[in-house]
């Protein structure tokens, strides 16, 4: 099972005393409430929501403004209507676990979410997440141009989905 990560690295500089040396704390997971996940890309962002309390996902829709002011405009506006209490991105690594040039270009993403509406951003590898959406879409009928437009949104439902099954393993409670 990939590993969930926040947005939060250790910084890179060498601690200067033993406090320093310990990473902060990760922020606690909350029990329930909604939660938004995106598959990002340079063209599209796919985008799913979901429930802590039901741990199920379902894709939501595709952004695909390439322009950044457009993008996050976008997404203010999916915040405001779902109210997430956090957000997950994948990051892409290729077969073998290494990050994927893109992987860099989501870890940016995901702390500018992280920055920008103040909510906790959790990452989550998306290896294969892609191309499990694809074929599921492909065994549902869908082909040509409906493939493509589906694919993203998909794909962040893979992500989402991925996440809860990490945080059930990790034997985080949830409410039924």
């Amino acid at each position: 099972m990939p590993a969930v990560k926040t947005s939060r690295q250790p910084s890179p500089i060498t601690p200067r005393s033993k406090a320093a040396n310990q990473a902060p704390p990760l922020p606690r997971h909350p029990a329930s409430g909604t939660v938004l996940a995106f598959d990002f890309g340079e063209k599209r962002i796919g985008v799913a929501v979901g429930d802590l309390a039901v741990a199920i996902a379902h894709p939501l829709t595709t952004l695909c403004a390439e322009d950044n002011r457009a993008r996050f405009a976008a997404i203010a506006a999916l915040l405001e209507e779902w109210k997430p209490v956090e957000l997950v991105v994948g990051v892409p690594s290729h077969a073998d676990g290494s990050e994927h040039a893109l992987g860099r270009l989501a870890r940016r993403f995901a702390q500018r979410l992280e920055g920008r509406f103040r909510l906790t951003t959790r990452l989550v590898d998306e290896r294969l997440t892609s191309h499990a959406a694809e074929s599921g879409l492909r065994q549902q009928g869908v082909r040509g141009k409906k493939l493509k437009a589906a694919v993203d949104a998909a794909a962040a439902r893979e992500i989402l989905q991925t996440y809860f099954e990490a945080a059930s393993a990790e034997g985080r409670p949830r409410r039924r």
